[in-house]
C-alpha cells in the first residue's frame, strides 16, 4: 500500500524522488551480488518489506553470472535465494525497527533497564498473545495458563508483566529486572502517590503561611516520626 501511494504521488507530480530512494534497491541488490561472488553467500534473509530489495539481488546474480557453456547447448545457471518473514508490528501497525521512533533495543547499552521494562509493560492487551510467542521463551502450556489468568483479571496485567519479566531478564539481568520492577511498583503505587500528595499539600501549607521557626520546632517535637 505504501509503495502504491509513493508511485502514485511520483506519477501525479506531487513529489519527487531522492537519489538515495532511487538507488537504495540497486545498492542492496548489488551488495547481495558481491557477497555471492566473493563470499559464496546464496541466501539473504529479511523482513517482508525487504522482498523487493533482496530479489533485485537475485536478479542481478542471475543476469551477471549465468552463462552458456562453450558448446552452446547447456546454460550454467547461478542461483541465489530470498527468504522473508512477516514483520513484527506494534498495535498501531508500525513496525519494530531502528528507523522507527519509540522503540527499544535488544542491546542493553542502547536502552536503560527501566525504559525497556516499561516498554513491554505498556503493551496493549490485544498484542500480548502474539508478542509472548515471538519474544519470550515460555512454553505453549505456560502461555495458555497466563492467558487464562489474564482473562480472569485483566486489570492485573498478567501478560504484560510476564513479557516484561522474561525479556528484561534475558536482555539486561535478573538483578536489573528486580530493581526496575520495585521502582515501577513504588512510582505507580496509589498508596505511595497519596502519601506524596499529602506531604506536598502540607509543604504548600507551610510555605503559604507565616509560621515562626519556634512554632514549627515545637510541633515537630510533639510529633513521633518513625
Amino acid at each position: 500500500m505504501a509503495r502504491d501511494v509513493r508511485i502514485m504521488s511520483i506519477y501525479e507530480g506531487t513529489t519527487g524522488i531522492s537519489c538515495t530512494e532511487f538507488s537504495y534497491q540497486l545498492l542492496q541488490g548489488y551488495d547481495f551480488y558481491w557477497l555471492y561472488k566473493n563470499k559464496n553467500v546464496r541466501l539473504q534473509m529479511g523482513g517482508s518489506d525487504q522482498w523487493g530489495n533482496i530479489t533485485t539481488g537475485t536478479e542481478i546474480i542471475r543476469r551477471k553470472e549465468s552463462t552458456i557453456d562453450i558448446g552452446g547447448s547447456e546454460e550454467i545457471e547461478h542461483r541465489a535465494f530470498a527468504l522473508t518473514t512477516p514483520l513484527v508490528t506494534k498495535a498501531d501497525g508500525t513496525k519494530f525497527g531502528k528507523s522507527e521512533s519509540g522503540n527499544v533495543w535488544l542491546d542493553p547499552e542502547m536502552t536503560t533497564p527501566y525504559q525497556f521494562y516499561q516498554f513491554w509493560l505498556n503493551t496493549a492487551d490485544s498484542e500480548c498473545p502474539r508478542l509472548l510467542r515471538v519474544f519470550t521463551l515460555y512454553s505453549q502450556q505456560e502461555i495458555e495458563r497466563l492467558e487464562a489468568e489474564h482473562a480472569e483479571a485483566p486489570h492485573l496485567r498478567i501478560l504484560q508483566k510476564a513479557i516484561a519479566k522474561d525479556v528484561t531478564t534475558r536482555v539486561h539481568s535478573e538483578k536489573d529486572f528486580e530493581i526496575v520492577k520495585a521502582a515501577s511498583e513504588l512510582l505507580f503505587d496509589k498508596n505511595v502517590i497519596q502519601q506524596f500528595e499529602l506531604v506536598d499539600s502540607q509543604v504548600n501549607d507551610v510555605q503559604g503561611n507565616d509560621y515562626s521557626v519556634t512554632a514549627i520546632d515545637e510541633t515537630l517535637q510533639k510529633t513521633n516520626i518513625v
